[in-house]
Order: structure tokens, then C-alpha cells, then sequence
């Protein structure tokens, strides 16, 4: 309205009309900044002045969107608008509205110090005891419902309140205050028929924040006051349905939404509103319709520049909003509006919301808040928490910089808003990210997804939700049955298909209802929305519909050029403000690109025309260059593949940011019925299109071939065709598809295994007999023969199989039976119960349901265990190997095991220990960063009161370690942290903890640890360190005349090696190694591998585990069940100070990469050099470093298989297989480098002995290792190897490599290079590192911890 309605007697004001003119630039420079001494006045306190803050005036490449500015330079910039300090704010501390930058002055105060928000207004309100009349006043004195609890109303009705209460928070600290209006829209306002008056709500509102914060700066002008307009969540949610019988059911709309927030937007900023803030989210599809909203009012009102909050509700522990999406999810949901500040309120108390803000704070581009409850709420709905108690909670946030604002929400008071400024006071806030250069595609559906090469190589797009690829799912939603449609879609997921694209398009389909059905009731089904969605039509309108209803960040496909240009822009606009990403066909007003040349020009026009004209993120855009039929008899067609392949490189050179995508199961529609043909031309396909770039495609996840696993004969005619290397090879291809066509499935008889002689032992004893031996080949019928002969199931397990089990417990724990023995024990002991499990449920359910006991109460399976361990590896470590043996050999002992597997977040951990309140604890882990997580753990769990004993283990584990980093976080007498050798160990101190014995087994435990301590501190006083640059001056001084670099290598470059066979490999194996993984170890003098097998004690069971590996070794080489990939890459290479650069080609113009070297301090007593790696490279432009990553892939499915059938014995050889496998393939691969791919020892002839003696000139360092402890330098390796698309290899947040079974290593050619460890590094040696990596001091210590000679502070 243009008139603001007013109550009787008040003179109506005319609300503010957008200025229309354009902007002078030069009106808009600077202005030149005042004497300090000339400070400028107050402002007068005018609620009713202009409320729009000028745009900032940093030099942005810029262009107009209907009426806005967008800037142009990508990945997108948070906050948009980055100014100089003094840009647009001359009087800073001080500020004049109406002239000063309100983005500007707050992008230098939230990074100067932790800005304070308000806390409560609702339970503000409550203190003063308002009635119905209060609420109503002199106008709403007759109005037609009950208005009391409509707090917004109050504004109107009673002015004076609401003020004071902004007066009070000001006065305890408050630099911002939000609006009295988290009712303020139509939708909510409906409950009180009072929809007519919102706009009155929201600028009275605004007015009265406005008025108290002018009132209160002209006290302190050094201290101005800024109002946020407060926008809520409504009473509707947009996700979820109200009905439960109708899951497609809404309450309201995407488009009623946004027109209600519109309305409450104006009415705010009309007000006096420095800025908005969308808050309480506890459904993001609503918070996108509030910020669709907010985009068409700064439409209107360019230039005016508002800045936008966004604050999310997580409803509970799980860490999810009531949508369901998670924090990082919910965060990508929104990004698009490019909010200033985004963070978290409401339902959690500062405790509880700890783990999830510390996600948020390390995903977030923008500045970060949280307003938290006074704690969780009380029996009567109350908030106990004192000021000082919510204080001392809040305090984590600022103390691990995770916040820039920070405030209160329900049951906060200015008293608790005063003592949380008060206890934040001079701590520093959490500084903006560093601008990325990556450009990632990140979508979301209830969880986020990058889409990148650095975590995959290709991104499944799961097709069987498309009626054109799925008559089963056409005939489901043309009858109306969405319920089986969305079984579907949820196997999908359930077949790895990490996006699900959803096509309705039917001519006897209204395509918009179907679509809006669809999504509505996906969003309802977390099995199928935790992914994204890729909404699928050729119309834009329904396209338009599903992006209404999807709360996530999805991908549209598509649009293209085939519209025309100006209809082309038009679809492109609106996709920016909705916020998704888009497919873009390779189309244009021509027709469809074919050749390689046309999908580029094409490619190439639609990127110039959305990224330069349009401003659309680069990262958003997946082109589809079309993917033909090829092998159709047609000759023009033969190339298609080919032309894909060729454009794909080529567009994402002259596309950068761009992602490239394509419908897979087109190259081979001519071959429909043949799903043996299809499948590999599928795979041949992708492998060779995702070499080449392609990141994604829509296929059917549960119906792909593995590359290597293709029949040889199959796959190279396949690939003739896919490649069009022969004139014929379409005609080969038909002619093997016939041969498919008619073959038929074979099968034969199986031969009657012969029984021994055991077999014929009554059957107690044959169960003892099978659980000692390990054989499981008939306990099913031997369990259910003992079954038949007892009253209960039960009786079978606490009878011959406990019994069988005692004995192997006891045959273990006296040295008489060995680990392999064991894991074979349990793996028929898991059968065995995995059998009865059904019988005894069915039973107790029965008998306690007769007795009148509770079904639920598991009390009787229970007391069958002698206690509860819970293990976990921790946190960004994906190795289980050890974890798995001992969780064996404790089943095996009769303790319940919970095993929660590899990267447990510690917060999961912390959980699940008050869930199932284990007697023990367990942490696991392989690699150093593992060290830093545990102590983290035991931190943490001292925090939550924990009382359960900590046991710590794995490979980088040590005694000294956990006495003096782990134990002091977290042990006394009750839960001692205790260091476990190995698995064989584990049963020992748990029997011993959970024993009479305990206090003195823990007494000693502590003892010796407190020994360990003071000599570790007494040690460290005593070791000597010498300067960074004294070790530097004494480093190792090769003559590199005298003894020159290696020739340059014969493949300069990146070398791909996936053509070996595993037999290739296994004559490389040693298998030392394997036999400790097992803890199997001969005396002297039978010590290692092959002696191992004479030694008496142990030699008969090493050589049945050889034996037993060598047979599985055998199936998995006949069956291709793993296999070995690996990337080598050499490059010219010079030191550069402590320091080494490698050079993209010989040119040695453009650096690639710069590894960071570690140097040695610790005081050496002769005259022996403190070494580097860098000292092995030469400073001249005359050398090279090679590198290498390799992998064994496919153990982990074939571990899970042999899981699944309780098979841990061999769950756990595939495991340390596949480790020996993969070590192996490093030694052949480090051989073949020497010998072949550089040739620097061309003529070297070492037998598998002297290899692994290390007898070879050159050496092989991992980064991570002694020569190098520092993890973080394997990123640089995987950039500059592009390791994830060429050897399908990742790295974990704390770099641990992925696949488990992986290596990594620098390789160094120079005869006089060799091992050594960098050992203890000082202060002085980290802060030239860091500067070096051009990282933060305290980062570098969190990575390099456990070489520290000093305390981290």
C-alpha cells in the first residue's frame, strides 16, 4: 500500500518508493575521509529516515540484472562484497546511515571482534504478565478472536514494552537487535484473522527497534546500534506433509510463501531495518521461498544493498533440521543468496549445539553466529540456565574461533546477554575463510555432496526414476502408484547412484502435477532425498514446479540454446535465484551438436552467454554434449563416442568451473536385451570418458560392469566399437551380441562332499570339534540336529558351543592356539548363532508375552556376556584391520562387541557410549593425525562425564604416547586409558578391568605411566636442539659435480599404470608383514619368512595360514576380484632453499608443485649431517623428482561379502592380502621407475630379496613417514598426480589414503639419497614451515604433533 494504515489520530507517513535513477559513479566514490580529530556527530534519533544503507564501493567487475549488481568474479566471494576498511565507513568507529556502507562497516567489525545480538524477546514478554487486554489496546479493543501470545501484536498495542526491551538488551551489550516480528507474515498472522495488518506489524516494529538504537548510539556514537528485521519460519512448513495418511499433502505453498514474505520484507526495511535476517529454519524449502522472496525486493530497490542473516534450527541431537537436512546440507541450500552471516538458533542449548556448530563454522564461506536457548528446556517448559551458566557454555564458540555474532535465544535475558559479552570480551572472532579457487559443484538433498575429482572420479546419476528409461516406473505413475515409484528410487540410492534424476514427461501425463507429486513425496522419504535430485524435463514449467518443492540444492536438467537466446536467459535468471544448478544440452537454434567440433562452439557460446552475461557460478553449469548411438550400421554414427570423449577435454578447457555430464545408456540403445553388451560398452565408455574429464552421468548404478572385470575378448571388441579403432568392429560387436543372445546358462550337479571321520562323533562333540577346527562346513545342520535334542535354543549356545568356545579361549590365551585359529573359531561361532538368532527371538517373544513381561527387555540375551566393548576408529582414519581382530578375539572371549567402524566422528562416539553405556572403550587408528584425534576423544569425554575405561591401539600407537598426550586428558583409578600392544593383549586387560583385581591392576597401570611421564619430560629437558639455521648450515652437502643428478626420465610427465595383473605382482610380495598382522612371530633362529614355518611353536599354524592365503590368493586372481591400479609421475625438480619445486615440462617455466621438507634438530654428537629430503635435490635446473600412488581396489566390497556371510577369517586375509598386494605393486612400480619410466638404473638385475633389502640406488619416502611425518604434503602429491582420476585414489579430511590398502611416495634417484627420521623439530622450524606452506602456525603444530619438542599451547 502506498498509504501506511495508522491507528485513530495518527498522522500516516508515505512508505519510501525505490529510487528508480541510475547511479552516478562518481556520487558513489568515496568520500574522502574526515580529521580524525573532526569526529563526526551523532545521528539524530529519526526512526523514520531513510533506512538504506549506501552499496559498497569496492572496484567489482559488474553487471546489471534486472536493476541488480552482481558481481562476476568466481568461485563465488562470501561475504559479495569485501571492502577496505575504511571503504564506504570514513568515521569508523562511527557511522552515519543514510551515507555509510552498512556492509562495509560490519565486513571490518565482525572480523575485528565478536559482534553481540540480542537475546529473547518472547520470554522478555512473558516477564511483564500481559492479559488478553493488554494485548488487544484501544484498536483491537473489539476485534473478533483472541489475540493474547500474538507477541508481534504488542508493537502496536504496546509500544512501550517492546522498546524498553530493545533499550535493555542495547544497555547489556547488544551491537544488533532483531524486530518484533517473527510472527510478522500473512500465513501466521491468519491464526488471529489479523493478515490485514501486517504491514502495520513490520514498520512499527522496525520503527521501534529503530528509535532505541538511534536513542542509545547518541550516548556512545564511538558504539552504534543496527536493527535486524526478523523474519520467521511461519506456522507452515513447505517439506513436510500435515496428514500422515498422504504424504504428498501441503499446508501451503512454495509461491504463497514468498508473496508473504515479500510483504513482511517492505514492511521491515520501510521501518528503518539495516538488514534482514531469515531466522528459526527449521524447514530450508521455506527459508528459499523467504529468500526468493528478499531477491525480488532488492530487485525493486537497486541499488540499495541489504545484507542478509541466515540462522538454522537443529530440532535435536541428530544434528538435522525438522526437514531433515543436515548442517552442511542446509548450508549449501542457501548459499546462493550469498548470506553475510549464517549460523544456528534456537532448540539446543550452546552445549548441545557445540558439535554441529563447529560442522557449520568449518563449512561456511561467510561470517558464522549462534544465539543458543539458556539451555534445554525444563519439565514446565522453562529455562534454568543463570546467566553465568550460559555464559561458561557459550564460551567454547568464541575460544575455538567459531563465531563472529553471538547472541541468546529462548530463555536469554540481558543479564545473560551481558555475561556472555562479558566473558567474550577481547577474544578474537573466527577469521573469513581464505578465497577457494576450486570452483566445486556442491548440491544437497538431506545431506551435501561435492561434486569434485578429488573425492570421485564419477558421479552416478541413478536413471530408473525417468518414465523414457523405465517402463516399470512409467507404468507406476501412470496408475497413480507414487508408493512403489518411490521403492524404486530408493534402490537406486541403495545401488550407489549418488543422485536420482526424476523425468515425468508424458503426453498423457500433466507433467506439472506429477513432478510437484513426486517431489513432494520423495522429500518425505530420507532413504531417497538424502541425495540430490536431478529434476528432469523437457518443459521449463515443470521444471520450474520441482524446484518448488525441493529444499535441497538440486541440478535441472536441462535447458539449451534451442529456444533462442532471449528465452535462453530468461530460464537462466531464474535458475540463479532459485539456486540450482543446471545440465545444458549441447542444442542450439540449429539443431543437435554431433560432431566434436559443434558441442564445443556450443558449449562454449552457452557458458559465455550465463557466466558473462548473466552472472551465473561457473560451478553451477554441467554441459551434456550428447552422448549418440553408436554401432547402429550407420557410418557416420561410428564416431559419436569418439566426438564425446574429444569434446569433453576440450570444453572444460574453454570452460572452466564447467562440470560435464550425459546420458550413458544412449551409446547403446541399438542394443537393447543384450544387457552383457551394454553394460561393457557402458564401462569401456565411462572409463575412457572420465579420463578425459566427464564427472557425471545418468546410468543404472546397480547395472555396471568393472572395467578390469570384462572378459578380455569382450572388451576389446567393445572398445574398437566405443572407440572406432576398426572398420568392422560394428559388425564384431552384433555378432558377439547374437552370441549372447543365445546363450543359455549352465549348470551341473555338484559332487556329495566326502565326511571324515569326526562326522560320525555325536553331535556335542562334533560342534566342539567344528569351533576348535574352524570348520563351518556343516554347523547349520549340526545346530539344528542339537536344536531338536534340548528344550530351548538358548541351551545350544550356553551348552556345546560356549563349551567349544571356553576351550578355544583357553587354548588361546596359553599360546596353544594362534590368531588365525581364532577369527576361524568365530567365524563358526557367528554362523552358528546367526542360525539359532531367529528360533530364540521367536521364543522369548512367546514366553515373556505369556508371563505378562515386557517383549522389549533383551536382559536374557544380556547376561549371557561377560561385558560390553565398544571400538571405533576415530575420526579421518579409514584403517580397521587391527580394530577387526580385536573385536574377533574379544567375541571370541564372550564380550559383547558394538563395533562403529572406520572415521567415527568423536561426537558419534560420545553418543553412542551413553546410548549402550559399554564397561570399555576402545580407539583405534593407523595414522598420526589419529594420535591428535584420540587425545581429542579423551578430552572430550572427560568434558561429558564419561566413566568407562579407554583403551588406546593401532599401528602409531605407542605406551609413551598415551601416558603422556592421552591419559592426563581423562584417566583416574575408576576409567584408567590404558595402551594396547596388540590384539592377543586386548583380552587380558579387559578381563583384568572388569575383574575383582581391577583397583590393583589400575594402580599399577597409573604407576607406570606417571614413570613414563617423568622420564619422557625428564628426557626432553636432557635432548638438545640446535636452531633451525644451524641445522640448515650442517645439512647434507651433496657434490652434485662430483656426483650428478639422475638423466632426465624417459616419460616426463604423468604415467598411468593399470594394465598389470595381480600375478604379476605377488612374486614382489613380502610377506614378513603379513605374519605379524596375524601375531604370528618365530624365535631365532626361525625368525621371518620362509623360516617361520620351522619354528615349533608356531611354524605348523604359519604354514596353514600361508597355505590358506596362497588358495584365496589364487580365487582372487582367477576371479579378478581386486585389482591394482597406480599413477606415476616425474617431473623437473630444483630446490628452492628448504624446499622443492617441480616444473610442469622441461621448459621449467610454470610450477606445478612445491613440496615442503622437514629437517632434523635433535644435537648430534659426531659429525654425521642433519638431513632433509630437500638436501637429495639439486639447486641447479638440472634435476628431477618422481612420485608415485598406487592402490589394491575391491577389498573392501569382498571383505563385506565375506562379513556378511560371518566369515571373519577371511574377511580379515582379504584385508591383509590386499595390504601385502598393494605393497608389492609399490615395489614393482619403484622398480619399474628405476628400470623403465625414468631408467636411471636400466641395467639394475636385483632378485625379490635384495629389493626389499633396500639394495637399489635411490629411495622411496612416504609423506607421513619419518623422513617426512607431515601428512598434509600427500595433497600436494594427489594435485599434482590427479591420483583420484587416474588411480581412483582419495585422501580423508586427516589424509588418510582411500582405498585402505594404498602407497604413496616421493621418489628420489640420487645414489647418495637414503632414509632417515626427522625425529623431534622445534618452535623455530614450524614457523618457517608454516610460512613456508602458507599456512597458519597452530595448523601446521595440529598436523605435526607427534614431532613437537614442545608443548602446543
Amino acid at each position: 500500500p502506498a498509504l501506511v494504515p495508522k491507528s485513530a489520530g495518527e498522522e500516516q507517513k508515505t512508505e519510501p518508493k525505490a529510487s528508480t535513477e541510475e547511479p552516478n559513479p562518481k556520487e558513489a566514490a568515496e568520500p574522502a575521509p574526515a580529521p580524525m580529530e573532526e569526529k563526526v556527530p551523532a545521528p539524530e534519533a529519526a526512526a523514520a529516515a531513510p533506512a538504506a544503507p549506501a552499496p559498497a564501493v569496492e572496484d567489482y567487475r559488474k553487471i546489471e540484472i534486472r536493476g541488480r549488481v552482481v558481481p562476476l568474479n568466481r568461485p563465488i566471494d562470501f561475504p559479495p562484497w569485501k571492502p577496505a576498511h575504511d571503504a564506504g565507513c570514513p568515521d569508523y568507529p562511527r557511522f552515519v546511515r543514510g551515507r555509510d556502507s552498512v556492509r562495509a562497516y560490519w565486513t571490518r567489525l565482525f572480523q575485528e571482534r565478536i559482534v553481540m545480538y540480542d537475546g529473547a524477546m518472547g520470554t522478555m514478554i512473558q516477564k511483564y504478565k500481559l492479559e488478553e487486554e493488554d494485548y488487544r489496546g484501544e484498536r483491537f479493543k473489539e476485534w473478533k478472536s483472541p489475540v493474547k501470545g500474538n507477541n508481534d501484536l504488542l508493537s502496536l498495542t504496546r509500544p512501550d514494552i517492546i522498546k524498553a526491551i530493545h533499550k535493555q538488551y542495547f544497555e547489556a551489550g547488544s551491537d544488533l537487535v532483531g524486530t518484533n516480528t517473527f510472527s510478522g507474515t500473512t500465513i501466521a498472522q491468519a491464526d488471529y484473522n489479523m493478515e490485514e495488518i501486517v504491514w502495520d506489524i513490520n514498520f512499527e516494529s522496525a520503527k521501534l527497534a529503530r528509535e532505541a538504537a538511534d536513542e542509545i548510539t547518541a550516548l556512545n556514537p564511538d558504539k552504534p546500534r543496527f536493527v535486524l528485521g526478523a523474519i520467521g519460519p511461519t506456522n507452515r512448513t513447505a517439506s513436510i506433509s500435515p496428514d500422515v495418511e498422504d504424504p504428498s499433502c501441503r499446508n501451503c505453498t512454495f509461491d504463497e510463501l514468498v508473496k508473504a514474505y515479500y510483504e513482511q520484507t517492505k514492511g521491515l526495511m520501510a521501518g528503518g531495518c539495516d538488514a534482514l535476517i531469515v531466522e528459526t529454519i527449521f524447514d530450508t524449502l521455506n527459508a528459499k521461498a523467504a529468500l526468493f522472496a528478499i531477491d525480488n525486493y532488492l530487485d525493486e530497490v537497486y541499488p540499495q544493498d541489504i545484507p542478509v542473516f541466515v540462522s538454522g534450527t537443529l530440532v535435536d541431537q541428530s544434528g538435522r533440521t525438522l526437514s531433515g537436512q543436515t548442517n552442511e546440507a542446509f548450508y549449501v541450500s542457501v548459499r546462493h543468496a550469498k548470506p553475510f552471516c549464517v549460523g544456528l538458533n534456537c532448540a539446543l542449548g550452546a552445549d548441545q549445539m557445540k558439535p554441529f556448530l563447529r560442522r557449520l563454522s568449518g563449512a561456511a564461506e561467510c561470517f558464522v553466529h549462534v544465539y543458543a536457548n539458556a539451555g534445554l528446556p525444563n519439565a514446565m517448559g522453562g529455562y534454568d540456565d543463570t546467566p553465568e551458566d550460559m555464559a561458561r557454555d557459550n564460551h567454547v564458540f568464541a575460544s575455538e574461533k567459531l563465531i563472529n555474532m553471538i547472541g541468546g535465544c529462548c530463555g536469554s535475558t540481558p543479564p545473560h546477554i551481558k555475561a556472555i559479552g562479558e566473558i567474550v570480551q577481547g577474544m578474537s572472532p573466527r577469521p573469513l575463510p581464505p578465497k577457494s579457487d576450486k570452483m566445486e559443484l556442491w548440491l544437497s538433498g538431506l545431506e551435501d555432496l561435492v561434486v569434485s575429482k578429488e573425492r570421485f572420479a564419477f558421479m552416478n546419476i541413478g536413471e530408473r526414476c525417468n518414465i523414457a528409461g523405465s517402463s516399470k516406473f512409467k507404468k507406476l505413475i501412470m496408475s497413480g502408484d507414487y508408493g512403489t515409484a518411490m521403492d524404486i528410487a530408493k534402490k537406486q540410492v541403495e545401488d550407489g547412484a549418488m543422485t536420482i534424476d526424476i523425468n515425468v514427461d508424458d503426453g498423457m501425463l500433466d507433467g506439472v502435477a506429477a513432478m510437484q507429486k513426486f517431489i513432494k513425496i520423495a522429500v518425505t522419504e530420507p532413504e531417497v532425498s538424502k541425495v540430490p535430485f536431478v529434476i528432469d524435463s523437457s518443459k521449463f514449467s515443470v521444471v520450474e514446479e520441482g524446484l518448488k518443492w525441493s529444499q535441497g540444492k538440486c541440478i535441472i536438467n536441462s535447458i539449451s540454446l534451442k529456444v533462442g537466446e532471449e528465452e535462453f536467459v530468461k530460464h537462466v535468471r531464474i535458475l540463479k535465484q532459485y539456486g540450482h544448478a543446471v545440465v545444458v544440452m549441447a542444442f542450439d537454434e540449429e539443431g543437435q551438436a554431433a560432431t566434436a567440433d559443434e558441442k564445443v562452439r556450443i558449449c562454449k557460446r552457452s557458458y559465455d552467454i550465463m557466466v558473462n552475461e548473466v552472472g551465473f557460478p561457473p560451478e553451477d553449469i554441467v554441459f551434456d554434449p550428447n552422448i549418440l548411438t553408436i554401432a547402429t550400421g550407420i557410418e557416420e554414427h561410428n564416431n559419436y563416442g569418439v566426438d564425446f570423449i574429444a569434446a569433453t577435454k576440450r570444453i572444460k578447457e574453454v570452460c572452466p568451473g564447467a562440470r560435464i555430464s550425459g546420458g550413458v545408456s544412449n551409446l547403446s540403445f541399438g542394443f537393447r536385451g543384450v544387457n552383457v553388451i551394454r553394460e561393457a560398452m557402458h564401462s569401456v565408455f565411462l572409463y575412457h570418458a572420465v579420463k578425459n574429464g566427464m564427472d557425471m552421468g545418468i546410468v543404472n548404478a546397480g547395472m555396471m560392469q568393472i572395467y578390469d572385470q570384462i572378459p578380455e575378448d569382450l572388451r576389446e571388441i567393445v572398445e574398437d566399437a566405443v572407440l572406432n579403432r576398426h572398420p568392422d568392429a560394428t559388425e564384431k560387436l552384433l555378432d558377439r551380441a547374437q552370441i549372447e543372445r543365445e546363450k543359455k546358462a549352465s549348470g551341473g550337479a555338484s559332487t556329495e562332499k566326502s565326511k571324515a571321520e569326526w562326522r560320525e562323533k555325536p553331535v556335542k562333540e562334533r560342534l566342539c570339534h567344528a569351533l576348535i577346527k574352524g570348520i563351518s562346513e556343516f554347523i547349520n545342520e549340526d545346530v539344528e540336529e542339537m536344536r531338536q535334542q534340548v528344550p530351548k535354543p538358548l541351551h545350544v549356545i550356553e551348552g556345546p558351543l560356549m563349551d567349544g568356545m571356553n576351550i578355544v579361549g583357553d587354548l588361546f590365551g596359553s599360546g596353544k592356539m594362534f590368531l588365525p585359529q581364532v577369527i576361524k573359531s568365530a567365524r563358526v561361532m557367528k554362523k552358528a548363532v546367526a542360525y539359532l538368532l531367529p528360533f530364540m527371538e521367536e521364543e522369548k517373544m512367546a514366553n515373556l508375552a505369556s508371563m505378562g513381561v515386557d517383549t522389549s527387555d533383551t536382559s536374557t540375551l544380556e547376561s549371557m556376556y561377560a561385558g560390553t566393548f565398544l571400538i571405533a576408529t576415530v575420526k579421518g582414519d579409514v584403517h580397521d584391520i587391527g580394530k577387526n581382530i580385536v573385536a574377533v578375539v574379544l567375541g571370541c572371549n564372550n564380550y559383547k562387541v558394538i563395533d562403529m567402524g572406520v572415521m567415527v566422528p568423536c561426537e558419534n562416539i560420545i553418543a553412542k557410549i551413553k546410548e549402550v553405556k559399554p564397561d570399555i572403550v576402545g580407539l583405534s587408528g593407523l595414522i598420526t593425525p589419529s594420535l591428535d584425534e584420540m587425545v581429542f576423544v579423551a578430552k572430550e569425554m572427560a568434558k561429558a562425564g564419561l566413566t568407562q575405561p579407554l583403551l588406546i591401539g593401532g599401528a602409531t600407537t605407542s605406551k609413551e604416547h598415551t601416558a603422556v598426550k592421552i591419559s592426563p586428558q581423562y584417566s583416574d583409578e575408576t576409567h584408567p586409558v590404558i595402551h594396547v600392544l596388540d590384539a592377543s593383549r586386548s583380552v587380558t586387560v579387559v578381563n583384568s578391568l572388569l575383574g575383582e583385581d581391577k583397583p590393583d591392576f589400575v594402580e599399577e597401570i597409573m604407576d607406570e605411566y606417571e614413570e613414563l611421564r617423568e622420564e619422557h619430560y625428564a628426557t626432553r629437558e636432557e635432548r638438545v636442539y640446535v636452531p633451525l639455521s644451524t641445522a640448515i648450515e650442517k645439512g647434507m652437502k651433496i657434490d652434485f659435480t662430483a656426483c650428478p643428478p639422475a638423466p632426465e626420465p624417459n616419460c616426463l610427465g604423468i604415467t598411468v599404470v593399470d594394465n598389470v595383473e595381480l600375478a604379476d605382482v605377488v612374486p614382489y610380495i613380502d610377506w614378513n608383514p603379513f605374519f605379524a598382522t596375524w601375531e604370528l612371530r618365530g624365535r631365532y633362529p626361525n625368525r621371518g619368512y620362509p623360516k617361520i614355518f620351522q619354528d615349533e611353536n608356531v611354524g605348523a599354524e604359519a604354514k596353514e595360514l600361508f597355505d590358506n592365503a596362497q588358495k584365496l590368493l589364487h580365487e582372487i586372481i582367477e576371479a579378478k576380484t581386486l585389482s591394482v591400479r597406480g599413477v606415476v609421475g616425474q617431473f623437473p625438480a630444483k630446490r628452492d632453499g628448504e624446499d622443492v619445486i617441480i616444473y610442469e615440462d622441461s621448459n621449467r617455466t610454470t610450477v606445478k608443485g612445491r613440496f615442503c621438507m622437514l629437517r632434523q634438530q635433535t644435537e648430534k654428537e659426531n659429525d654425521e649431517p642433519y638431513y632433509s629430503q630437500a638436501d637429495f635435490i639439486s639447486p641447479n635446473d638440472d634435476d628431477h623428482l618422481g612420485m608415485f600412488a598406487v592402490a589394491c581396489h575391491g577389498a573392501e566390497a569382498l571383505a563385506e561379502s565375506f562379513e556378511a556371510d560371518n566369515d571373519d577369517y577371511n574377511k580379515i586375509m582379504v584385508q591383509a592380502l590386499a595390504d601385502r598386494l598393494v605393497e608389492a605393486f609399490a615395489e614393482k612400480v619403484h622398480r619399474d621407475i628405476r628400470t623403465d619410466i625414468w631408467g636411471y638404473a636400466q641395467d639394475e638385475s636385483l632378485d625379490t630379496a635384495d629389493l626389499l633389502k633396500i639394495r637399489y640406488d635411490g629411495i622411496r619416502p612416504a609423506p607421513g613417514y619419518p623422513t617426512q611425518p607431515d601428512h598434509t604434503e600427500k595433497k600436494v602429491m594427489w594435485d599434482v598426480l590427479q591420483a583420484e582420476a587416474n588411480a581412483g585414489m582419495t585422501l580423508s579430511e586427516h589424509m588418510s589414503m582411500i582405498p585402505a590398502s594404498s602407497v604413496s611416495a616421493l621418489v628420489f634417484a640420487h645414489p647418495q639419497s637414503q632414509y632417515f627420521a626427522v625425529g623431534k623439530i622445534g618452535k623455530d622450524q614450524v614457523e618457517d614451515y608454516a610460512e613456508r606452506k602458507t599456512s597458519p602456525a597452530s595448523e601446521v603444530e595440529r598436523w605435526l604433533s607427534p614431532i613437537l619438542n614442545y608443548d602446543r599451547e
